[in-house]
């Protein structure tokens, strides 16, 4: 097993960050923040001639009508069975105002999606000249989604605007939803790798929601009596439900209608819940991401030897970003928890806030015969890579991350065929 997956005990209270952080309580709903510290300048003699990207789409509305139906249709029947409180009541009236246009547009780009990968696509340009200013082929590959493409058309245009020198050229294929969007790529494009563990300490997302959720003090704000809702398996679908809502709302609407249903210690419980539930469906499943780890490898390679782009672009979705963070084990992400209480110090979903991306920066050094060198980039932020040995700061030896890459392939063989 690769040294990237050994851990160390974790020295933060993560539930007090999302209890005092409503966009990071958000989880992957949140918006992005463009916080991130002045960058290291590279070690002496080194300038940047590559970079690889793999970026979600921006802001949208809810991926999934169902947030919207579901809820609706919940107090709908709460109504009707004359059980809703008088804040029940309010939610209810307040929602049927509120959820035409967000179900009509279910799973679409917003305009604030469109600003953050402009945003993106300019700091990248100004923080890494070299790499565009005598312009060059840029490759952009994207999923299938149309919030997706239109966050990669963000972000090219922004890009061109700055550098009008650059070729940018941009494909849409099923065929590489491997690397773009994993689980939604035909059979056989997105082969399985050895090495998915199981839930830890064998709890099943079902039994960790419903042993977290406060569901008299939630329901009860709504609903004298919550029978209706079907037992545990309802109470807690309606509870995430208006909760994946509430963490989302924010990127399309300055409405306030939801922000008093959930006390900050509701509000960190539930992020754990969602938390959990995204570690089991995504971070728990990282190996099948090795696909993308491949493909950064392979073109960067490519760039090192003189041929290609001078920049990879990708775009796609949450569940990469949170499958291939720990994959990477970046900042020592990697750790697997035995127990479903301790996923919280290694996984988080307020890493992979709307816009989210990642960004591997090449660096060549200005004489011939010197070790190529990279950087990582999330969301702007320069991160770690524990299992390799730094050069400099965050400046890592691509030769001695490509011998990790080898050991990690080796370890975790693909078990399905790769397709003809």
């Amino acid at each position: 097993m690769p040294v990237a997956f050994i851990g160390s005990a974790q020295t933060y209270n993560v539930l007090d960050i999302v209890r005092n952080d409503r966009d990071k309580a958000s989880a992957c709903e949140g918006p992005y923040r463009f916080d991130a510290p002045a960058l290291t300048p590279a070690p002496k003699g080194y300038k940047p001639f590559y970079i690889s990207h793999y970026g979600r789409h921006g802001s949208r509305y809810a991926w999934d009508s169902g947030t919207y139906t579901r809820i609706r249709t919940q107090l709908t029947a709460a109504s009707g069975a004359g059980v809703l409180t008088e804040r029940g009541r309010r939610l209810l009236s307040d929602f049927e105002a509120f959820y035409e246009i967000p179900l009509v547009n279910t799973g679409d780009l917003v305009p604030l999606g469109w600003e953050q990968h402009k945003l993106i696509a300019q700091n990248m340009g100004h923080a890494f000249p070299e790499v565009f200013r005598k312009g060059g082929q840029v490759h952009a590959r994207v999923s299938v989604s149309t919030r997706a493409i239109v966050s990669m058309n963000s972000f090219t245009l922004a890009l061109q605007k700055m550098y009008p020198g650059l070729d940018i050229t941009a494909d849409s294929y099923h065929t590489e939803l491997g690397v773009t969007a994993n689980q939604s790529a035909p059979r056989g494009y997105a082969p399985e790798f050895a090495g998915r563990p199981s839930p830890p300490g064998g709890e099943s997302y079902a039994a960790f929601a419903a042993r977290k959720i406060d569901f008299p003090g939630i329901l009860g704000k709504l609903f004298t009596d919550d029978a209706f809702l079907g037992g545990e398996a309802g109470k807690v679908r309606f509870c995430v439900d208006l909760f994946d809502l509430w963490g989302g709302y924010h990127n399309y609407s300055d409405s306030d209608f939801l922000e008093d249903l959930f006390t900050p210690d509701q509000q960190a419980v539930l992020w754990e819940v969602v938390n959990y539930r995204d570690y089991l469906g995504h971070g728990g499943n990282r190996f099948r991401h090795i696909v993308l780890l491949q493909d950064i490898e392979k073109h960067a390679d490519a760039a090192i030897a003189g041929g290609g782009p001078c920049a990879d672009l990708r775009f796609g979705h949450d569940h990469v970003l949170n499958a291939f963070f720990p994959l990477l084990n970046l900042d020592g992400a990697g750790y697997m928890p035995d127990k479903a209480d301790d996923v919280k110090y290694w996984f988080q979903t307020y890493r992979t806030p709307m816009a989210s991306n990642i960004q591997f920066i090449l660096y060549r050094p200005r004489r011939a015969g010197g070790d190529i060198l990279f950087k990582v980039l999330h969301n702007g932020a320069e991160s770690t890579l524990p299992q390799l040995t730094s050069v400099s700061g965050p400046y890592y030896k691509w030769s001695d991350f490509k011998a990790w890459c080898a050991e990690l392939y080796a370890a975790h063989p693909p078990v399905t065929p790769p397709a003809r």
